[in-house]
């Protein structure tokens, strides 16, 4: 009877499939181009650095730190306000991408951060003799010497992201999540509630491998 059940969700579970590609998709993407020049501001603005500015990175560093604090759950229904702004619903992937934004940009900002940090200070030092404007030394030095972290970055948010995105499926915002609750939980059907854990998990290992294998690739050290 569970195999049969199974069977008649086929086109719901590839429907939520796709739909946790989707937001995941749209908040790596708003993650890389937000959390990025935050991370990277936030590395440049700190004491002895060529961008150096104590009360940006103070500012900047206190909402990152607030709102890496707030579990996701209790951020994602305080955002349904701001999803319903942004995208006239509070309820579908489109509206739970709003929430997974918010909580990706400052995770992401902090781990670029970190991996600039790794980054021998000789080399920046020697930029700044050379007479490098602060843009050239983050295109040709920054971003060159910190891509694999990057890279490792972005797999690491991915995959938080994917488990974000589980969680969404309690405020209806469709996904796997979404189906594990309407017709795992609700239902009390565990071959459904394994079926979007094994599909879970093979994301993750996915992601994990590719990310692993690119930043292999770029990395030129």
């Amino acid at each position: 009877m569970q195999l049969d059940s199974l069977i008649s969700i086929l086109p719901e579970l590839n429907k939520a499939f796709f739909e946790t590609i989707y937001m995941v998709g749209i908040s790596i993407a708003v993650a890389i181009i937000a959390g990025l020049p935050t991370g990277i501001l936030l590395f440049a603005t700190d004491k002895g650095l060529f961008l150096e500015n104590t009360a940006f990175k103070n500012i900047v560093g206190f909402i990152v730190n607030m709102i890496r604090s707030i579990p996701f759950i209790i951020l994602l229904i305080a955002l349904l306000p701001l999803a319903n702004l942004i995208t006239g619903t509070t309820i579908g992937p489109t509206a739970a991408s709003v929430s997974l934004s918010v909580a990706a940009i400052p995770f992401f900002a902090r781990i670029v951060e970190q991996s600039l940090r790794e980054i021998d200070k000789g080399v920046i030092e020697a930029a700044v003799a050379v007479g490098a404007s602060p843009w050239m030394i983050i295109k040709d030095v920054l971003i060159p010497e910190a891509k694999p972290g990057i890279v490792q970055g972005i797999t690491i948010t991915v995959i938080s992201l994917v488990a974000y995105s589980a969680m969404a499926g309690i405020v209806g915002g469709g996904g796997v999540g979404d189906l594990a609750i309407r017709f795992g939980y609700y239902r009390y059907d565990n071959t459904v509630m394994f079926t979007t854990v094994i599909i879970l998990i093979c994301l993750v290992q996915l992601f994990q491998l590719a990310g692993d294998r690119i930043a292999r690739l770029v990395d030129k050290r």
